[in-house]
């Protein structure tokens, strides 16, 4: 797999922005690499874009081929793909049809999120949330970013040092929804800068650019979902963000 590329939190434009800051991947100056626990407990984190790809998987088995043996993917959910991958590691955090902002306030999966983050206990957390909430243009963007925040505070509530990966999420190209790539195009241009207000020192948060060179008719089988050159494209992005912060 090739073409890593990671933005830094605080990384400032949209998208474009974010992928020029990127740069060769590089860590930001002055980071220190984190404290490497004996296990690190990873949650790939979002819908069904997270749980019904092999994106997940692709990324512990490269991590296991490179002799990364101190890793567990964590989930309340399983990834059934049939991925190529010996042995996969099936644990995931991927809810098909979820809204980010249900996740939250008195939205009806509110009462799971906590309940996820106590089961996985997670340090490292790869989030690629916000597609069905752009999909709905009811939805304010910023009510999803507002989500993001929610998010991160449960996460931190169980663990203090949690590690967020954030993605800028892969376009959004349905055939029935004329103006989803632009809302996620705004949903993007945002997150660098909520991201550099959420992290801190003990619990970073890193921006990842999944959306630059992600083709929704060539690595998309419904121009939604990854078929598995999108997952392999995705699977690079992950790794490569966590080969720039050091994590690996």
């Amino acid at each position: 797999m090739a073409g890593n590329h990671a933005s830094s939190a605080g990384a400032s434009g949209g998208v474009a922005g974010a992928s020029q800051a990127a740069g060769n991947g590089a860590p930001a100056a002055g980071h220190v690499a984190p404290t490497k626990p004996s296990t690190w407990r990873i949650a790939f984190l979002g819908d069904s874009i997270t749980e019904t790809s092999c994106t997940s998987q692709l990324v512990h088995a490269a991590l296991r081929a490179e002799g990364h043996t101190h890793v567990d993917l964590v989930g309340t959910k399983q990834n059934q793909q049939s991925c190529g991958v010996d042995d996969p590691d099936r644990d995931v955090e991927g809810h098909s049809g979820y809204l980010v902002t249900n996740l939250v306030g008195s939205g009806p999966n509110a009462a799971e999120l906590p309940m996820w983050c106590a089961a996985d206990r997670a340090d490292i957390v790869l989030m690629h949330f916000g597609t069905n909430d752009a999909w709905n243009s009811g939805i304010p963007i910023m009510d999803i970013v507002s989500a993001f925040s929610d998010v991160l505070r449960a996460l931190r509530e169980v663990q203090p040092r949690v590690i967020l990966f954030v993605a800028q999420i892969i376009p959004l190209s349905p055939n029935t929804c004329a103006d989803c790539e632009s809302r996620v195009r705004e949903l993007n241009a945002l997150i660098p800068m909520w991201a550099a207000s959420e992290s801190t020192a003990e619990s970073p948060v890193h921006v990842v650019d999944q959306w630059t060179g992600f083709d929704p008719g060539t690595h998309a089988y419904d121009r939604v979902h990854p078929n598995m050159m999108g997952a392999e494209k995705m699977a690079d992005v992950w790794l490569g963000a966590l080969r720039a912060r050091k994590i690996f």
